[in-house]
């Protein structure tokens, strides 16, 4: 361990900001590092490597070549278990770590690591370097017998800079145009309270749960309400896509489809244009998120502090939210996108005949099958058809039921079925191949895409 940063009076909150005596001047000590650093002749090892090259490459430095024990971990483990460095070792070195909580504090009165005692650093420091080590040694041979050696050696591990480089850079955001967004959201939701308000027949507070409830099923009589432990009624987006759904019941189902949009422009307002300008960094003037390699069992990455690959784009007010992601002066903004992937790569891994063909023929799955679907010439199609077009394709894909369709859709159960139905009778290798992977997943505890990636399945087939 190299200490660098620690001030003195370790382990107060407000002590002295001067350094704490006997460390290295910082240039001097990556003066020194930077040759081993960079040396291809060396391997360097980390956990979660993207956070340290990162870190270095802040001070010029491109750490190269290194292996990274918890990606390791996902190439093998998918599916099993999470891939951080103190869960690792209690389970696969029998040692439980020392917590960072017990050096660092909580609440109030949590301090940062360089308020840390050196000693104390030191062991923490060190321990984390030896375990890190040991996990390598038990993992490195396991890569080739568990046949995920090219996963992490081509998909996984050149993945590490690429991301780094991305979250350094950040993206650049228009905060005016978040700010007019957020006051337009606000009349938006004052205009759709007073509608909600005029069709329940009384004033309420439409963002009150309880409220809600006793308006739906005490005054307005829905049918199959239920209570939580505390007594109130349910309202959640289930339970009032179900009512929404079911156009007989009038008024009701007129008042929970209002009362969804208000949430949904509540929630873009909270989530989205009012958060998303606290994300931006003062010094750069961009929002830098975290792309995460190991936090989805499926192999995509995912986004935190900010979630920037869930700004939606499913509805018109969604869509002017990137409208705030701009480019810098004299750049562009480029989007591109797959056409029709998921459909595409089903052909191919199911042998769809009838859908190779109409890729071929140069023909747009999703509008064909809103043409079958809901009996639309083709001349005649809508963006908003082709989209729910689209939400059928891929729920039945992704094992959707009747159920789930109907939900996504507002449309009643049974209509929803039918889709499905008439789906797989025009496709039925599709379900062939649903049915042969499930097969394979019950029998192997796991599946395989056509890069080798493997995911683990070590709840499909438990009972109940």
């Amino acid at each position: 361990y190299i200490p660098l940063g620690h001030r003195q009076g370790g382990g107060d909150l407000f002590g002295s900001n001067e350094l704490a005596g006997g460390q290295m001047p910082l240039a001097e000590v990556l003066a020194a590092l930077k040759p081993v650093l960079e040396d291809d002749a060396i391997l360097k090892i980390g956990q979660n490597m993207k956070y340290d090259w990162k870190i270095f490459a802040r001070h010029g430095i491109r750490v190269a070549p290194f292996d990274d024990t918890m990606l390791m971990s996902y190439a093998m483990h998918s599916g099993l278990h999470n891939h951080g460095m103190d869960g690792l070792c209690e389970r696969y070195l029998g040692h439980k770590p020392i917590e960072i909580r017990s050096l660092l504090g909580s609440g109030k009165g949590q301090i940062t690591f360089d308020r840390v005692g050196i000693d104390d650093a030191v062991c923490y420091a060190a321990e984390d370097a030896d375990v890190t080590l040991r996990l390598w040694r038990a993992f490195r041979p396991n890569l080739h017998r568990a046949q995920v050696t090219t996963v992490y050696e081509t998909l996984e591990r050149p993945l590490v800079p690429v991301l780094a480089g991305m979250e350094m850079a950040g993206i650049l955001i228009d905060a005016g145009t978040l700010r007019a967004m957020s006051n337009a959201f606000a009349q938006k939701m004052a205009g759709l309270e007073a509608e909600i308000q005029e069709i329940a027949g009384e004033p309420f507070n439409v963002g009150s749960p309880k409220q809600l409830g006793e308006i739906l099923f005490e005054r307005m009589g829905v049918d199959g309400g239920e209570r939580g432990k505390a007594g109130a009624w349910a309202t959640g987006a289930d339970v009032l896509e179900d009512i929404a759904a079911n156009t007989g019941l009038g008024t009701p189902a007129e008042l929970a489809a209002r009362v969804l949009d208000w949430r949904q422009i509540s929630k873009l307002k909270s989530t989205y244009t009012d958060a998303l300008q606290g994300h931006v960094n003062p010094e750069t003037g961009r929002v830098h998120t975290s792309y995460s390699i190991a936090g989805a069992n499926t192999g995509r990455l995912a986004s935190t502090d900010p979630n920037l690959q869930n700004i939606p784009v499913r509805t018109e007010e969604g869509r002017r939210i990137r409208e705030a992601f701009v480019a810098g002066p004299g750049m562009r903004l480029v989007s591109l996108d797959y056409s029709q992937i998921e459909l595409r790569i089903l052909a191919h891994v199911a042998d769809i005949p009838e859908l190779k063909q109409a890729f071929r023929d140069g023909i747009d799955i999703h509008a064909l099958t809103a043409a079958e679907m809901f009996s639309v010439p083709l001349a005649e199609m809508t963006p908003d058809i082709r989209r729910r077009a689209k939400a059928i394709n891929f729920g039945v894909i992704y094992g959707i039921s009747g159920f789930g369709l109907a939900r996504n859709l507002r449309i009643p159960r049974a209509e929803a079925q039918g889709f499905i139905d008439r789906y797989f009778e025009r496709f039925p290798g599709i379900r062939t191949y649903m049915d042969d992977t499930v097969a394979f997943a019950r029998a192997n505890g796991f599946v395989r895409t056509l890069f080798g990636r493997k995911i683990h399945t070590p709840e499909i087939n438990a009972k109940g």
